[in-house]
């Protein structure tokens, strides 16, 4: 599969955006909270920590082909995707301190930093030519243009009216969710390897090799692991 010229730049620029953009809405989230010094400044390494090396680890293994299959092999992307999803939860539900940090980052802000799922239309102009099977990148594409582009809006209703646009953060989380539900499973059926047989021209094989993999082994769970965190404050926010 030939990689685009320009796909490296636009997806290395638009993660390293997006990281950049997380780290400095969790610093100033921090900063605006009344804990002391030391336990702040150790709160915001640790999740530094995590999130770059989670990023690294992401990068080294889809550097490796760790992620890329032949039609005869089983796939490995879920290694990249499931496991980080599955710890952000558990975290957000069972952790204190992912209790105190979520409580720290204002609802506005676990919305509207997803409008880098706009980055989605990479999809689209890839199918335009000729590099992504339909059935995979129209809906992925388009759900993640919808999903990022009313990021925004959706985060300045809430900021504006909390009580009365509860119902729709809630169902843009669900949407969000949604969208890369179908996305991944369509990923998995057009992708090439031993579970899906059915041959697709052009195949989404480009999503298992860099820099396209960083989408389902990094950004992917992210979005997910921030709809689950969004999800869960909206709840605590409305409890008595």
């Amino acid at each position: 599969m030939t990689v685009p010229t320009f796909l490296p730049y636009f997806i290395m620029a638009g993660t390293t955006a997006t990281f950049i953009a997380i780290i400095y809405g969790l610093q100033r989230s921090f900063a605006a909270t009344a804990w002391p010094t030391e336990p702040r400044n150790r709160t915001f390494l640790t999740t530094l920590i995590v999130l770059g090396g989670w990023f690294f680890l992401a990068l080294a293994l889809s550097t490796a082909g760790f992620y890329h299959v032949e039609s005869g092999e089983m796939p490995r992307i879920q290694y990249g995707l499931i496991p980080p999803i599955l710890i952000g939860a558990w975290l957000i539900w069972r952790s204190e301190a992912m209790a105190r940090i979520i409580d720290a980052i204002p609802q506005p802000w676990l919305i509207g930093i997803q409008l880098y799922r706009a980055l989605g239309v990479i999809f689209l102009i890839l199918y335009a030519h000729d590099k992504l099977p339909g059935l995979f990148a129209l809906p992925a594409g388009t759900g993640d243009m919808i999903v990022g582009l009313s990021a925004p809006f959706v985060a300045v209703a809430y900021a504006k009216a909390p009580l009365k646009t509860a119902g729709l953060v809630q169902a843009w989380n669900v949407l969000g969710i949604l969208d890369l539900t179908i996305a991944v499973s369509t990923g998995f059926i057009t992708a090439p390897s031993r579970l899906f047989p059915v041959e697709f021209q052009p195949n989404s094989d480009l999503m298992t090799i860099l820099p396209l993999v960083l989408v389902p082994v990094y950004l992917v769970p992210l979005s997910i692991v921030l709809h689950i965190a969004s999800l869960v404050k909206l709840h605590r926010d409305r409890e008595p």
